[in-house]
């Protein structure tokens, strides 16, 4: 027999806290993006981005796997809240190139599904992998491991995760130009404050590591083990950890998310 939603939820987060004990692991909420950009009417939004901002997010790591085998090793809290979520319309975007325009394409499937189609509980995630990835990785690790050299040097910091003149705009003026919700405020921060979960992957993570390491960036010697733990506790605020993007696309697809590729 299916368990209702909720009661599967509540089950789940039981089941995490008493593992979480067992283990003796730190598992603290962490401080999300201010969700001060939702639209007028979002209910439902604002209750997912209050339940995210209250899941723990583990970022002590010593070691990681390179095949994530429990649910205390990645956000399973916060991860079952995103697609145990039935607001309409739901849609997850396949987002792997640092350079495209993916974080444009979400802003605007944002703007004409929450104003022109008028579904202000509209949900967008962003399940992250490739060289997107490294815009979930804070500044720290990309001035210690030189990060920059994997975009090819197309992005000398992470850019992304700096907030715009544009969002210091007045969230009520919709139609300005040079606002909030205009392409001058294409910044990962940003979206996350109208409601936007960006997915961080762990193979990402696990890849990026092994690469890091064959190249010689690895100053203190770390094993690769160590080396994707320590990145793993320097993504960036509100992200939620899964343990691989494209499983996580398919687990998001069978609760009724809708796929989107940016290119």
């Amino acid at each position: 027999m299916e368990l209702p939603t909720a009661r599967r939820t509540m089950m789940v987060k039981a089941g995490l806290a008493a593992a979480a004990a067992a283990a003796g692991l730190a598992m603290q909420p962490v401080e999300a993006a201010e969700a001060s950009l939702l639209p007028a009417g979002a209910a439902t939004l604002r209750d997912l981005a209050d339940r995210l901002a209250r899941a723990p997010r583990r970022r002590d790591f010593h070691t990681v796997p390179m095949i994530l085998d429990s649910p205390d090793l990645w956000d399973q809290e916060a991860l079952a809240e995103v697609i145990a979520y039935r607001g309409e319309p739901r849609q997850v975007w396949d987002n792997t190139d640092l350079a495209s325009p993916w974080l444009n394409l979400m802003r605007n499937s944002l703007n004409s599904q929450i104003w022109s189609f008028r579904h202000p509980d509209f949900l967008a995630v962003s399940a992250t992998h490739g060289t997107a990835h490294l815009a979930l990785l804070d500044q720290a690790m990309w001035d210690k491991y030189g990060l920059a050299r994997l975009t090819g040097d197309k992005f000398r910091t992470n850019t992304l995760i700096v907030e715009q003149k544009a969002g210091s705009a007045d969230p009520g003026n919709v139609q300005d130009a040079d606002g909030a919700y205009s392409g001058h405020d294409n910044s990962i921060p940003a979206l996350q404050r109208r409601g936007v979960v960006f997915i961080a992957c762990h193979n990402a993570i696990w890849e990026v590591s092994e690469r890091l390491i064959r190249g010689g960036a690895n100053p203190d010697g770390l094993s690769l083990e160590a080396l994707a733990a320590e990145l793993t506790n320097h993504l960036i605020p509100g992200t939620v950890l899964s343990p691989g993007a494209v499983a996580t696309m398919l687990e998001l697809q069978m609760a009724g998310f809708h796929y989107a590729y940016a290119k």
